[in-house]
């Protein structure tokens, strides 16, 4: 059994030691059976898309109501720090990593002993969940609506016969709008991905209809702390230095996925974008996810470009952490390669680090975390096999290609390398982008 020692992220106000004993009466306004009659949320549906993307571009009001309730919860005082006093830069370089101090998410207390060597664990009611969270830092219910248009509606009760998805504040933010989707939250999920869940991320994404707001998820062992179901959202105005890696595709699925492998970057990853629909671009991913939690291999997931593409990236940070086999310079730093981390925004603990941010010292950290080229081959040819895909490095036709970015710049280059059509029986179900 491997276990690593970290101070956990407090999400909650209510969120205490795990030796704290609750057995008698929460003594607050929370989500279990004690407090939950008579609660009411506002709830917002959003509108049914069947193309992946498609459609015109939606009124802003979901991104009004997640930065109206938040602010009112900033107001309020839930908050344990205020993030935009935060500094926040680009660190020089070709890469453009995006450095904060946030000395307000460092605690002094005692670390946690979090396994790292099982992604898939029960749920266990008796450490913190988001059942124990306090209804004010609950902001609104978001479900998936069956309209053509979206439904808002100020004030409806929690129905905990049918669980509802709830929005709710981070209390310690790395930026202005950090959000928590919590799925179906009355049924007490374990942090795995499931399709039904992902695909409500993707419609958040898409309804938000800001390339700059993105949701993340991070499994059990790539620190996920709480195991219960949820996802992070918030926004930052510049793109990521993953959305801007260059790519090279390496299959298209019979419903129209293109799966490719970014390059140059410090931690391997795919980039799911595309499908005919918005249902199979989700389902392509989800089948990704449940393959790589089937066989205990720990992820991060990015969802970008306002749900058009999702990054997966398998990861060993925590496992190596365990194993001694992590530098000590970085481990000093006390940064925990998360997805936001993985993605290129550094959350930073120290005044130190921060000053002396760079290029290398942010490729140094994430590097850490990729699993190696021959770990990564593994892990693609599990995944491709997972989705009835086969993909065979030496017969690719491929391109290269410079992620878009909110700025709207693309570049490409072709790549060619020996080409040839897939030779096995998966021919009719995957196709070879040429």
């Amino acid at each position: 059994m491997l276990k690593i020692k970290r101070v956990p992220t407090v999400v909650s106000n209510y969120q205490k030691d795990e030796a704290a004993d609750e057995s008698v009466g929460c003594g607050r306004n929370c989500l279990g059976a004690c407090c939950i009659n008579g609660a009411r949320l506002p709830l917002y549906a959003c509108k049914k898309l069947e193309k992946s993307g498609a459609g015109e571009k939606p009124v802003a009001f979901l991104e009004s109501l997640v930065l109206g309730e938040w602010e009112d919860r900033f107001q309020r005082g839930l908050f344990r720090y205020d993030v935009t006093a935060c500094e926040t830069k680009v660190i020089p370089g070709k890469y453009g990593f995006v450095a904060q101090l946030n000395e307000g998410r460092h605690l002094k207390k005692r670390p946690t002993e979090f396994r790292v060597d099982k992604v898939l664990q029960s749920f266990d009611g008796n450490k913190f969940n988001f059942t124990k969270v306090g209804q004010e830092e609950l902001l609104f219910q978001f479900e998936a609506g069956e309209d053509t248009e979206a439904q808002f509606f100020p004030c409806m009760p929690l129905d905990a016969e049918n669980s509802p998805s709830v929005v709710a504040i981070n209390v310690s933010p790395i930026e202005y709008g950090h959000v928590l989707l919590i799925p179906r939250v009355l049924d007490c999920l374990p942090q795995r991905i499931d399709h039904k869940s992902l695909l409500l991320a993707l419609h958040m994404a898409t309804e938000a209809a800001n390339p700059y707001f993105r949701l993340g998820y991070n499994s059990l062992g790539a620190f996920a702390t709480i195991n219960h179901l949820h996802f992070q959202a918030y926004y930052l105005a510049m793109p990521f230095p993953l959305e801007k890696a260059p790519s090279k595709k390496m299959i298209t699925t019979a419903s129209g996925v293109k799966i490719s492998e970014l390059l140059s970057y410090p931690v391997r990853s795919l980039l799911f974008e595309g499908g005919s629909s918005m249902q199979d671009l989700s389902d392509t991913v989800s089948d990704a996810c449940v393959c790589l939690q089937n066989n205990n291999i720990p992820f991060n997931i990015l969802i970008a470009d306002c749900g058009k593409q999702i990054f997966l990236m398998p990861q060993c940070y925590a496992e190596k952490q365990a194993l001694g086999e992590v530098s000590p310079e970085v481990l000093e730093t006390q940064v925990n390669p998360a997805v936001w981390e993985i993605s290129g925004h550094m959350v930073l603990k120290r005044k130190e680090d921060y000053e002396g941010a760079s290029e290398e010292n942010a490729w140094r950290l994430l590097a850490e975390a990729s699993l190696s080229e021959e770990r990564f081959k593994e892990v693609y040819a599990l995944i491709f096999e997972a989705i009835g895909c086969s993909y065979q490095e030496e017969e690719l036709e491929g391109t290269i290609v410079q992620q878009d970015n909110p700025s709207g710049s693309v570049s490409q280059k072709s790549n060619r390398t020996h080409g040839g059509p897939i030779t096995n029986g998966t021919a009719s179900e995957c196709l070879v982008l040429q």
